[in-house]
């Protein structure tokens, strides 16, 4: 039997590109599981269901190798299950040298091994480098001054006077959050920055 997977990091990402290429390559819409969460760990609901279904003999094919998952050792320990353990033969559509099911000999799964532990590197490296231009990115809006985060809200002209109680002990911060129609924290984060 033959078998697909695909995984989009976020809801908002779309697995058409990927459940296109599956069907390309002839599987069947029923015979592919789809998660839409992150690759960080392999704790994904229809990923498990996928493994347990598997047996030897069936083949499972996916779009790139990262989508076992983002972690170079991980990524290793998932093959390892899926082929040596399993059985399962698999074909990755963007690197066809990373099709197992050609080339069962010494050297074919030796090339095999070799390209599929370079691409688990070059992704895991691929998203350090991404964190670190993101972490480079965000440190030189801030040096620019630009502010992350929400629009700190606007406090509603009758703050003034209900801090004025608040301060002299007349009424709680509570009841000055519910007054203004906020949250107790607000009020408070507002009275004690400095402008407030």
């Amino acid at each position: 039997m033959d078998y697909g997977y695909v995984r989009v990091s976020t809801k908002e990402q779309n697995e058409l590109r990927q459940v296109l290429a599956l069907r390309e390559a002839g599987i069947a819409d029923r015979n592919i599981f789809l998660d839409k969460q992150s690759g960080k760990d392999f704790e994904r609901q229809n990923y498990k269901k996928l493994i347990r279904k598997i047996k030897s003999g069936d083949t499972l094919v996916i779009k790139s190798i990262d989508r076992l998952g983002r972690n170079y050792d991980e990524i290793l320990e998932q093959w390892r299950i899926i082929a040596k353990e399993k059985g399962t033969a698999i074909v990755v559509l963007d690197m066809p040298l990373l099709d197992t099911r050609k080339n069962k000999d010494l050297t074919g799964t030796l090339i095999a091994d070799i390209v599929l532990q370079l691409l688990s590197y070059v992704a895991q490296t691929e998203r350090e480098f991404i964190r670190q231009r993101q972490a480079e990115g965000i440190a030189a809006a801030k040096l620019q001054g630009v502010r992350f985060g929400r629009k700190p809200r606007e406090k509603p002209p009758e703050y003034g006077s209900l801090k004025e109680l608040w301060v002299r002990g007349e009424i709680s911060a509570r009841e000055a959050a519910r007054r203004l129609g906020i949250t107790h924290r607000t009020f408070l984060s507002w009275v004690n920055t400095t402008n407030g």
